[in-house]
Parts: structure tokens; sequence; C-alpha cells
């Protein structure tokens, strides 16, 4: 199927809406960046296709390609519908926007999200575009990409919800990564002087970090 698409393309056809049908979800994981780069975001507007299960790559790319195509119904209640299937690789402003238009996400696709954009959503901003399907975030808080969501909100924020998600940081607190030093029973006598030289410089920094959050 790639060698048929990629003398398809060779031989100058376009990637239109009866290309793409063909091509369908099936193979559309075939298709490399240059042949997605070259498909006219209007073909997108006749072809049913599910890149979810394509590289990100693919996602993001298809994602512009869909985004341009739908432009004219971005105010229309329809527009979640026809960008659901490339929402896999939408960025974060432009989810950011979409929890304005009470969607009601379902957690299914939150979380096949693009992990840096579902990272950079606002308890809020998730609470808007889960919608009505918000109580299912719960049963998702200690599975990725869920559970490393909540370990970057302010857990007084996440109660903001009301669906009883724990593990967000709390406030007076921040996240630390303790340094690895070698043990002191093996490690160079010039190592271990180091160690206990830097010690008060590392408090410093942290007990400064703590005080000025």
């Amino acid at each position: 199927a790639s060698a048929a698409i990629k003398r398809y393309v060779e031989l100058g056809n376009a990637l239109n809406a009866t290309a793409l049908s063909a091509i369908g979800t099936r193979y559309v994981c075939l298709l490399n960046a240059t042949e997605l780069r070259g498909i006219d975001p209007s073909s997108l507007r006749l072809a049913s296709l599910d890149p979810s299960a394509c590289s990100q790559e693919t996602k993001n790319i298809l994602y512009q390609k869909a985004k341009v195509a739908f432009s004219d119904q971005h105010r229309l209640p329809a527009y979640y519908e026809l960008i659901l299937p490339y929402l896999g690789g939408a960025p974060a402003a432009d989810l950011k926007v979409l929890s304005k238009d009470d969607v009601n996400m379902n957690i299914s696709t939150f979380v096949t999200l693009r992990r840096d954009s579902l990272m950079a959503l606002t308890p809020g901003e998730v609470r808007g575009l889960l919608g009505l399907n918000l109580p299912a975030l719960a049963r998702w808080q200690h599975r990725a990409p869920v559970r490393d969501w909540i370990a970057l909100q302010r857990q007084a924020e996440l109660d903001t919800l009301h669906i009883g998600l724990t593990g967000g940081t709390q406030e007076g607190y921040i996240n630390l990564v303790t340094p690895k030093f070698p043990a002191l029973s093996s490690a160079p006598l010039g190592t271990v002087a180091m160690v206990f030289h830097l010690l008060p410089a590392l408090l410093l920094s942290f007990l400064t970090a703590s005080i000025l959050s």
C-alpha cells in the first residue's frame, strides 16, 4: 500500500478527496510528511479519516490541515464534531479556546490529546473541555497521562473541580529533585569533601526557592 501511494504521488497525482477516501483510515498512517503537507486542506471536508493510531507528526500535520479546512465553521456547534478526529494533534492554545465552547469532550478523547498540550491546561480549562464528562476524570487519576497532569497542578485548584482528585502540590511546597551523590563509603575523599563544601549552598538555594514560592 505504501509503495502504491508513493507511486501514485510520483506520477503527479494529487492527494485529493477521492484519493484520501481510497486511502482511508486504514492506510493514512503510511503517508510521509511530504505527502501529508501536499494535501489540499479542502480535501478533508469530503474525506473521512481518523489518524488516532498514527505518529504524533502525522497527527500534528493533519490537525493543521483540518483546522484550515473547517475554519469557516469555527463558530458553529458542528465544528467540534468535524475537528474531533484530528484533535490528537492540537496545540495547547487551540484546546484552551475550545474549552470555552461547551464541547463536552469524551474522556477517551481527552487522554489521547498531545501530551505537551494536555500538560499545559489548567483545571478550569479541563473542566471547560470535559463539561458533563468531568466526573470521568477521577477514574483516570492514577493512570497516565491524567496522573502526570495532576502532579503539575496545585491541590487547591484541583479541589475546585469537586470530583475528589488528589496528588497535586500543596501550598508552600515545591517539588525538588534530590541530587544523587556517591555513597560515602565508596566515594573518593575529594568527592566527599566537595559534597560537604557544596551542601550549604544547595540548602540555601532550596530555602530561598521555598520562601519565594
